[in-house]
């Protein structure tokens, strides 16, 4: 319903960010990882998520899609509310979460605040299965179906990692394949990000 929120940033606490747009203040609450990128009185864009309960609606603001597209895959994961997953996306960057779920790194995962280790499990399982149904409806039996100028090196784990993410192998690897396979896992990531975030 609210893709994103523009304006000026009038108001920030811990844990919310309030945007004035056309005169109407907009209470995003967020990551302190966003709140690092915002400065006061300055004009801002936040990526919008709306939850709507029985008794109330709440309004999530994320300074990129990737970030808000991590918190929509976190709180898709049964048992795991928009607490944790503000939570998750404070204490790690989506690049992080979707290094710690390729590599079944629950200790990472539950450096989050509230964040326990079966909740924790309970993300690597759950988004692992969704990427594996995203490779099987995408047409790959699994990252090494890839094609093949896409599978040198770390591309196998950075196809995985961005699947995490909510990224279809068909939507990276052409942009993967570019890029040399060698380099470490986090940095193909990133790249791949900064490219997908200019189209």
């Amino acid at each position: 319903m609210l893709y994103s929120v523009r304006g000026k940033l009038i108001h920030m606490t811990s844990s919310t960010a309030v945007v004035e747009c056309g005169g109407v203040g907009f209470d995003c609450q967020t990551t302190l990882n966003t709140l690092k990128t915002l400065r006061m009185g300055s004009e801002v864009t936040l990526f919008t998520y709306l939850n709507v309960r029985e008794d109330a609606m709440e309004l999530f603001g994320f300074a990129t899609k990737t970030e808000l597209q991590t918190f929509k895959s976190l709180i898709g994961v049964s048992g795991v509310g928009p607490k944790a997953g503000l939570a998750v996306l404070s204490e790690l960057s989506p690049e992080q979460v979707a290094m710690a779920i390729a590599t079944d790194d629950v200790k990472t995962i539950t450096r989050a605040q509230g964040v326990g280790k079966k909740i924790a499990q309970r993300i690597i399982l759950e988004l692992k299965d969704k990427l594996a149904k995203s490779f099987a409806d995408d047409g790959f039996a699994n990252v090494a179906g890839a094609p093949a100028a896409a599978v040198s090196g770390n591309v196998p784990k950075a196809i995985e990692a961005l699947g995490v993410l909510g990224y279809t192998p068909s939507d990276v690897s052409g942009i993967l394949a570019t890029l040399d396979g060698s380099l470490p896992v986090e940095q193909l990531i990133s790249q791949t990000l900064r490219q997908l975030g200019r189209q």
